[in-house]
């Protein structure tokens, strides 16, 4: 690996444990320490959604045409660890929430703007992505696997205590990766006169039928993402997994997710974009048709092996795939434009679908029916699957260089 790659990597790695530090367990605070309601917490995570939308109209903008795009990532994370520090105190509903607004439209942005900053610097995006993203992966895992031990046998005060400190970790390494992004390589807006604002050419993307259907492909794999966040917790808990063990359950999928990162190339060379990413929708279809099952415990545990490949195989290859496809100036808008579907509104209306869903098929005693709750992510699944494999057909000739 050269020093410029070395480095993306360690952006990947710190940009990905600074949420992994913090979001698998807001929940549970928010819940147990502070004593939110659940339409209290549903809003608390709405504010990605809305970050997601200002990021795209605002972060792409200035990292496409104002601003270099290292430089813009180490202010946004000096706000966002400033923010981190300051919710640890926080204690009502509304100034948490202003808080954590603040924070994820600092945030947010930098999720396309890191990987701006990758396609700019690597030479060939298919081939090299997927080994610099996979230290993402391990930056996550990184982040959750701590709490094992730091949760282990801690309740009342001693475990509000520790849940809290989730904002210190995020906090630090915020700032760690703000003072780090300044050593960056240099990646300067493209500025081309007279063009229009970079957010609207990156809309204007969808008009290839392709990148139309992408987009709708991905809106759906989107909701069917946010099913398994909001239920997969629940479910192993009620399947008879200690609660400090939930975390660690679920990171295998992550560790899945490196191995499926490092042959994302080969298997774009081999496959092809349509059915790379069909088969990474499917492995989402896979994960809810053995969910809905619900027994034995390790094969519910052991099916996490297969979110390796929805991520990499779909979401991963959705981001080259759009960075492969869209003119030079207008790269970090349209990252951002399918950010707001995968991070802003795929999980904000799923949270919704998939609550209302869980209130549906709660049974008389309190509890869920999880067979029929996990077939609904499951049939979602498969039929953004049928749709990709009969409706995307991108020409490989019109990736866009001559545009740029």
């Amino acid at each position: 690996m050269t020093a410029a790659a070395t480095r993306l990597a360690v952006m990947m790695f710190l940009e990905y444990l600074i949420w992994g530090s913090w979001l698998p367990l807001l929940a549970l605070y928010l819940g147990d320490v502070l004593g939110f309601t659940g339409a209290q917490v549903g809003w608390i995570f709405a504010t990605q959604a809305l970050a997601c939308l200002a990021g795209l109209f605002f972060g792409g903008q200035i990292a496409d045409r104002l601003l270099s795009t290292e430089k813009l990532l180490a202010v946004l994370h000096l706000i966002g660890g400033t923010a981190m520090f300051a919710l640890a105190f926080q204690r009502d509903f509304w100034s948490f929430f202003a808080v954590m607004l603040v924070y994820q439209l600092a945030y947010m942005p930098t999720m396309s703007l890191t990987n701006a900053i990758c396609f700019h610097h690597i030479r060939d995006a298919q081939r090299e992505f997927g080994q610099v993203r996979l230290w993402g992966t391990i930056g996550w895992i990184a982040a959750s696997w701590p709490f094992v031990f730091i949760l282990a046998g801690k309740t009342g005060p001693d475990l509000h205590a520790a849940l809290a400190s989730i904002f210190t970790v995020a906090g630090l390494a915020s700032i760690a990766l703000a003072g780090f992004s300044l050593t960056l390589p240099h990646t300067p807006p493209a500025r081309q006169s007279g063009s229009s604002s970079a957010p609207i050419t990156a809309i204007k993307l969808l008009r290839d039928p392709a990148m139309a259907v992408l987009f709708v492909a991905t809106l759906m794999d989107a909701l069917v993402h946010q099913a398994y966040f909001q239920w997969t917790s629940p479910f192993l808990q009620h399947a008879g997994l200690a609660e400090n063990w939930i975390m660690a359950a679920m990171s295998v999928g992550q560790v899945a997710e490196i191995v499926s990162m490092a042959i994302l190339g080969r298997a774009l060379a081999r496959l092809g974009w349509r059915w790379t990413m069909t088969l990474g929708v499917l492995a989402h279809a896979a994960r809810f048709l053995v969910f809905a099952i619900g027994d034995p415990l390790w094969l519910m545990v052991a099916v996490n092996l297969v979110h390796g490949m929805c991520y990499a195989f779909f979401f991963a290859a959705v981001y080259i795939f759009v960075d492969e496809r869209c003119p030079r100036d207008a790269r970090a808008s349209a990252q951002g434009l399918f950010n707001l579907v995968i991070l802003g509104v795929g999980p904000f209306a799923g949270s919704l679908l998939w609550g209302w869903l869980g209130d549906i098929f709660r049974l008389a005693d309190g509890t869920v029916d999880f067979t029929r709750l996990f077939l609904a992510p499951a049939g979602l699944a498969l039929a953004a699957a049928a749709l990709l494999a009969i409706g995307f057909r991108p020409q490989s000739a019109e990736i866009v260089e001559n545009t740029q």
